[in-house]
């Protein structure tokens, strides 16, 4: 089967093409490369062992989109593309309403004019806002997201309901992300973000690396065990592979469905920075600041849903993920742009 990856050269979509391919999946790679590298995408053929089509495009360009179904024979969509700044969506919101939600729409909308309509969408956990309690469990209420990235993530996964109510051909699941770490084993794909990180994990690794001083955490008074806010961590690779589960599901039937991909258990700032030092030998200082707007104090996901209907739970564990991630901060300590490809 021929899979479109759109954002296939980024973090989450690199490694879900080595996962696809190696399931026996051919794949198509849409990017525009706005916040990836070609670099990425090289490794990622290497470490495949296997050739795969790239097209430079952004998911609003239509006759772009078009022109990938009209030359390729696509079977499914995993949908990764996307702006992902939760504080640059807080001052750029116009932006990414317009690209998030506007280009999935145009995205849906060509893959129902070329009768491609199954599909794996990246969503979040953070669509069930802040009125629920962790464990997060698929059939809680969403809504009351805290940023416009969130909202887009929520806006997105209505409108492919909708869809879905209107034309019962589509087959969809709605993947609902906790907090990605780690790296591919090998070391030579990983996490590579512009500028300061927004995410815990390469934050610690760029610590780690000298090419940050220190790392903020924000917030040491919530009600958790150290004070510090907890998060459900889940190793990419574990992360991909269950989009392999998903898009074989959506292969084979009609209908949406909607999972939580995590751990099952929550890990505070301070138990991750603990982990990767003992992964790393490298002290890791900090210095605690105030909360940020809109952080929950507990997140954490239920993912029995998951086990019981994909067959599909995260294997990898906190020692792993925090080994995983030093190695690829230490192959390419100044990320994909030093390497010269």
């Amino acid at each position: 089967m021929s899979i479109l990856v759109t954002g296939g050269a980024g973090y989450i979509g690199s490694h879900t093409c080595v996962e696809l391919i190696h399931a026996g999946h051919d794949v198509v790679v849409l990017d525009n490369f706005s916040n990836s590298s070609l670099a990425a995408v090289d490794r990622t053929r290497a470490l495949a062992g296997e050739d795969f089509s790239l097209y430079r495009c952004d998911i609003r360009d239509r006759e772009g989109l078009r022109n990938i179904f009209q030359k390729e024979s696509i079977d499914a969509v995993i949908h990764f593309a996307g702006l992902k700044s939760v504080g640059q969506s807080c001052s750029m919101p116009l932006e990414y309403y317009e690209n998030n939600i506007g280009g999935s729409v145009t995205l849906f909308q060509v893959m129902a004019e070329f009768g491609c309509k199954k599909m794996v969408f990246s969503s979040s956990a953070t669509v069930y806002g802040q009125a629920n309690q962790a464990p997060f469990s698929e059939d809680m209420p969403v809504g009351g997201t805290t940023n416009p990235y969130g909202t887009t993530k929520l806006f997105i996964e209505k409108i492919l309901q909708d869809a879905y109510a209107a034309d019962k051909d589509w087959s969809v699941s709605l993947l609902r992300y906790f907090n990605p770490v780690g790296a591919h084993k090998s070391g030579r794909i990983g996490e590579d973000p512009n500028d300061i990180p927004n995410n815990l994990m390469p934050y610690v690794s760029q610590v780690a690396i000298g090419r940050l001083p220190y790392l903020n955490v924000y917030g040491d008074d919530y009600p958790t065990p150290d004070g510090t806010g907890v998060r459900d961590y889940i190793h990419v690779v574990d992360l991909a592979l269950g989009h392999i589960s998903a898009v074989e599901r959506v292969l084979k039937q009609t209908g949406l469905e909607i999972f939580n991909l995590g751990t099952g258990k929550g890990h505070s700032v301070l138990e991750m920075v603990r982990a990767f030092e003992a992964a790393s030998g490298v002290n890791v200082p900090y210095q605690i600041t105030a909360r940020r707007p809109g952080d929950v104090a507990v997140s954490f996901a239920d993912c029995e849903k998951a086990a019981a209907v994909l067959g599909w739970k995260a294997e990898r564990g906190l020692a792993e993920m925090c080994e995983d991630t030093w190695r690829w901060q230490k192959n390419n300590p100044d990320g994909y742009e030093a390497a010269g490809e």
